[in-house]
């Protein structure tokens, strides 16, 4: 009756939002969301699945649960290094104008790293910068831009004097940076990608996801790369066999598209 019963709520997830949870890993998945509907006081997830449809301040927090918002500013800085002082560089040499697409962006930190990287090699403003993400609560948080001084101790010290504004215990994204992003809604595993992009920063969500989901996820990076284009991943998330997708390695957990 559990399985029975779990396999009626992700369906009528599917159904009520356009989220497929089939498409993530169903053990760490199940486990989340037995958490959130046994502390929430709901018996089963049928009752807990009639509770989302009527209260959206309960969906909010059910969708804030189910997608994976942790992100950090300069998350394995080594990484971030290589990506401004070889890949964007020899970007930038050819064109001035990249379309730059962090995906899953969650509250925002990492399409800010970006936007630093790009306004210090003056890029910013003639450059195209979007942030994905599924969740709204995310979204909304991203624009505002605000993070606790802990989020930000990997930003190197230069960048965070001129691009982050210092409040109390807070630091504020600068105006120059959210002039720079784009934040919009999106479904990664659902929606139609816009095509042409330089540089696609998907980092730390792709391990959560089935192998299935995971390689389309990954046919669809490719088609909206340009010739050249990079794809760059998590830690965890390495590509096995890159060149099925149409990618070659550049770099650990870099790729481009042949």
């Amino acid at each position: 009756m559990d399985d029975k019963d779990y396999t009626l709520f992700i369906e009528g997830v599917k159904s009520f939002t356009g989220i497929d949870l089939a498409q993530y890993k169903e053990a760490q998945m199940k486990r989340r969301l037995t958490t959130l509907r046994t502390k929430k006081g709901y018996a089963s997830f049928a009752l807990y699945l009639e509770a989302l449809k009527k209260d959206k301040l309960l969906l909010n927090e059910f969708l804030d649960r189910m997608t994976i918002n942790v992100s950090e500013f300069w998350r394995n800085p080594n990484r971030w290094e290589i990506l401004e002082k070889r890949f964007l560089p020899e970007m930038l040499a050819n064109n001035r104008r990249l379309k730059v697409w962090s995906a899953a962006c969650s509250t925002g930190e990492e399409p800010y790293t970006l936007a630093m990287i790009l306004a210090e090699q003056g890029a910013l403003k003639d450059s195209k910068l979007i942030a994905t993400d599924i969740d709204d609560n995310v979204l909304e948080k991203a624009r505002v831009g605000q993070y606790i001084d802990r989020a930000v101790r990997d930003v190197p010290p230069a960048y965070l004097k001129k691009y982050m504004i210092e409040q109390g215990v807070h630091y504020t994204a600068s105006e120059e940076l959210k002039r720079g992003v784009t934040f919009k809604k999106q479904n990664l595993l659902l929606d139609t990608f816009e095509t042409g992009f330089d540089l696609i920063v998907c980092r730390n969500v792709i391990i959560y996801f089935t192998d299935e989901a995971k390689t389309e996820l990954f046919h669809k990076f490719a088609r909206a790369l340009r010739p050249g284009g990079i794809l760059f991943v998590g830690s965890t998330e390495q590509i096995f066999s890159p060149g099925v997708y149409g990618f070659e390695p550049a770099e650990t957990f870099f790729y481009r598209k042949k």
